[in-house]
């Protein structure tokens, strides 16, 4: 029976590094030389990591990461690894695909424990899939870890759900880019007002893909959200429709990685969002309301000050 490993929340962070490399051997499983394991590193905070995905990083020869990996993130990486940056953003590839496909290959049949390190979720427009296979095709025998995608990062993050009973029984995970050059322009398939569309890639497109989706069909009021830096510190949100959100994005500038978040539950945000912890603003009135002893009472009644200054969050 798998015992389990009990983590103490005031733990520091080098104390939990600590404990949770070094656990009971009945629980301990180390990394298999000569493989692959893919690896989802997450939106970047490193406390969405897993406890496989960080065990698997300390046990790295070679870490092969992507430029969506945070720093503090790769810093929990074993310090003796090497690490190889093969990172692609818009038009800016620091290697091509097969080369990284190859690198995997190599480092593998040297005997290496190769991680490969991956933004969000290998396996959602993470290129995931086709790694493997090329992996398999040269007989190197492989893992594949989950992490937490962008849109899920985004959704806790900024307290808008992705689905919600009363107004979105659905979700669909859309890329802006079907291939690198090859904008998806497959409006009709987000016009459902009852399900949640989420856009990856689109800030740069931002302007063509409302556009298409109204001229589709799509609702112009619809509700729309651009998110930035999603579960960073770094985090902005933009709320408008899908009529406005590309001027008011014009004049915001809010920077890549950005995730786009189209439906009626984007609605929801501005309800949620005050009560969110996971804003550093919202943090800062629960404790100065703990403080005074007022809780729920003080902005009931307006006392506090608004989350929302126009429609961007900083």
């Amino acid at each position: 029976m798998t015992k389990a490993i009990q983590l103490d929340p005031t733990l520091s962070q080098s104390a939990l590094k600590n404990k949770l490399t070094h656990r009971p051997d009945d629980v301990s499983k180390p990394a298999t030389k000569g493989a692959v394991y893919l690896v989802g590193a997450g939106s970047g905070d490193p406390e969405l990591l897993t406890l496989k995905a960080y065990r698997i990083m300390q046990q790295a020869d070679v870490v092969l990461y992507d430029s969506l990996v945070s720093q503090d993130v790769l810093d929990l990486c074993h310090p003796s690894a090497t690490k190889v940056f093969v990172g692609k953003r818009c038009n800016n590839h620091a290697m091509p695909q097969a080369d990284i496909n190859q690198l995997l290959v190599r480092y593998a049949q040297a005997g290496n424990c190769v991680v490969r390190l991956k933004g969000g979720d290998p396996f959602i427009f993470g290129r995931g899939g086709e790694e493997l296979q090329a992996v398999v095709d040269n007989g190197v025998y492989f893992e594949s870890i989950p992490g937490i995608t962008a849109a899920s990062a985004a959704a806790s993050s900024t307290g808008i759900p992705l689905t919600h009973r009363q107004c979105a029984q659905s979700v669909k995970f859309v890329t802006a880019f079907k291939k690198t050059n090859c904008p998806n322009q497959d409006y009709s398939e987000m016009l459902e007002p009852s399900q949640t569309v989420v856009l990856y890639m689109g800030l740069n497109r931002l302007a063509g893909l409302t556009e298409g989706l109204m001229q589709a069909g799509r609702d112009q009021q619809t509700p729309f959200a651009v998110v930035s830096h999603a579960s960073l510190p770094t985090q902005q949100v933009l709320i408008g429709t899908l009529q406005d959100i590309a001027s008011k994005q014009a004049m915001a500038k809010l920077p890549t990685p950005a995730l786009l978040i189209m439906g009626d539950v984007v609605n929801l945000y501005q309800q949620l969002s005050h009560f969110n912890l996971a804003d550093q603003r919202a943090q800062s009135r629960f404790i100065t309301e703990q403080h005074k002893g007022h809780g729920r009472k003080g902005l009931e009644t307006g006392s506090d000050e608004t989350v929302i200054e126009g429609d961007l969050v900083v």
